[in-house]
């Protein structure tokens, strides 16, 4: 994939791949710098917290968690592993099948979460959201979606 797209008829398309991309790079990047200043962990910690706290009880089965985030496991294990040692999720393993492992969200996970989200949410709100307007934020969320499904399906036809 080229950093210019292809010309549609006599104007250069704009390049929403690349633009993309870099936007959420930068974000995330402004995101970390505003956790760090307030003294919070990294985003990833949220993403995970989060990705717990919005499951069923507050809990998920690893695999589960790692295809909600769109993480690879062996990454998401290192951040479980970290978030457990500073007893912001617990780890148990399945009853029914030994080599399932469930991870929850405690109270100190969702107290972290919550001010975490306080920046992030205030971050995206000023420097992302405020660059559209209603309507262009439900058409840019709705061609998102479309384009996760397609992704998701993509990848489940391949399995």
């Amino acid at each position: 994939m080229s950093e210019t797209a292809p010309e549609i008829g006599t104007a250069p398309a704009p390049d929403l791949w690349f633009a993309f991309v870099r936007t959420h790079r930068l974000m995330i990047r402004e995101i970390e710098r505003r956790l760090a200043a307030a003294g919070l962990p990294v985003y990833a910690w949220y993403d995970v917290l989060w990705g717990l706290e919005s499951g069923q009880d507050g809990s998920r089965r690893m695999h589960e968690l790692a295809d909600a985030l769109a993480i690879e496991r062996y990454n998401l294990t290192r951040l479980v592993d970290k978030l457990e040692t500073d007893r912001l999720v617990t780890r148990t393993r399945s009853m029914e099948d030994g080599r399932a492992a469930f991870v929850f969200i405690t109270e100190d996970g969702k107290i972290l979460r919550k001010k975490m989200w306080a920046v992030y949410q205030a971050t995206v709100a000023d420097l992302f959201l405020t660059q559209f307007d209603g309507g262009e934020q439900q058409d840019f969320s709705a061609a998102l979606a479309r384009a996760a499904e397609a992704a998701r399906g993509a990848t489940q036809s391949k399995a």
